[in-house]
């Protein structure tokens, strides 16, 4: 594959990791069936269904801890249905996005590169933590399919820092602004928010260099499972962290009251990995709650990209 096919984004890592546990995982599923059938099919079958839905325990113990945890404002407790449904929702797209999309499709649909000043701006998506540009897939399919032009970033090294991230954002950037000589939209879902957000905080210039920041179930202030990360942006992702202090005073320092007023942030009262709730918002901001979306799925609801979309000055369909 060629560099210029995918601007920034001509390598991956975690793409590399995960084809590897996806095909792993799949021969260790085939030495399993091929042995324990002959012995006994109800082992067969227990010891297959835990391979390919173990991951769906997991999410329920995380809705479980979610609940749990509670904080949640007025309006926002989850009903039974509610968290069913992202239960279900959550179960289907981590096998989707977690072991197809980023593995295998992630270099589908390159970024754009023909320059056109004379249509909208471009829009910026940052992906969060564990991800590539993969997870994207659907919305550039979307935008490919409108003609509406985007810039996408892998942020390498996947246990880095999210300061490391900060001159990938800054050259994703740069490059929407040379495809139509006009701010982009940039957005990012969970910890590619605070991406994000500390791009921002690096120069007083960037906040007129976009649009609008949209974030979609991303950690603000932090979020609850993120005690038990080890690695460096897992740890900065903890509620009440030194990290996300330090970002929201140099925030404030920067753009004072009005930090977060150019801002869009989506929610979820079911969001498995972001909780409690209110972490996933901003003091200013455009704060838009969505019941019953898990974390994954939260990035896949119709109405954010057709909100984006609009954002950028184009119609409900072109």
């Amino acid at each position: 594959m060629k560099d210029d096919a995918f601007p920034g984004t001509a390598f991956s890592r975690l793409a590399r990791l995960q084809q590897t546990l996806v095909i792993t995982w799949g021969l260790v599923l085939l030495v399993w069936v091929t042995w324990s059938a002959p012995r006994s099919f109800g082992l067969c079958v227990a010891g297959g269904s835990l391979l390919l839905g173990g991951h769906a325990l997991i999410l329920a113990m995380e809705l479980a801890c979610r609940v749990k945890v509670g904080g949640d404002e007025a309006g926002t407790q989850p009903r039974a249905g509610e968290l069913w449904r992202a239960w279900c929702h959550e179960s289907w797209l981590a096998v989707r996005v977690f072991a197809w999309q980023q593995p295998f499709r992630w270099t589908c649909c390159p970024d754009t590169t023909e320059q056109n000043h004379e249509g909208g701006p471009a829009v910026v998506m940052v992906h969060g933590f564990v991800c590539n540009r993969g997870f994207w897939l659907p919305w550039l399919t979307e935008l490919r399919r409108r003609r509406i032009p985007y810039v996408t970033v892998n942020l390498e090294p996947v246990f880095g820092s999210i300061d490391d991230y900060i001159p990938l954002l800054d050259a994703a950037v740069r490059k929407a602004w040379a495809l139509t000589g006009q701010a982009p939209v940039i957005v990012g879902h969970s910890m590619g928010g605070l991406a994000i957000r500390a791009w921002l905080a690096s120069a007083s210039d960037h906040a007129s260099r976009v649009r609008r920041v949209v974030t979609i179930g991303s950690p603000h202030a932090g979020t609850w499972l993120a005690r038990w990360s080890r690695v460096p942006n897992g740890m900065q992702m903890r509620r009440h962290g030194r990290w996300l202090a330090e970002l929201t005073h140099r925030e404030h320092a920067l753009r004072g009251a009005a930090a977060y007023s150019g801002f869009t942030c989506w929610y979820a009262n079911t969001d498995n990995i972001v909780f409690p709730v209110a972490t996933a918002t901003l003091p200013g901001a455009d704060n838009r709650l969505v019941r019953g979306a898990p974390h994954v799925g939260l990035a896949y609801e119709p109405g954010i990209l057709s909100d984006v979309i609009e954002q950028l000055g184009h119609g409900p369909d072109r």
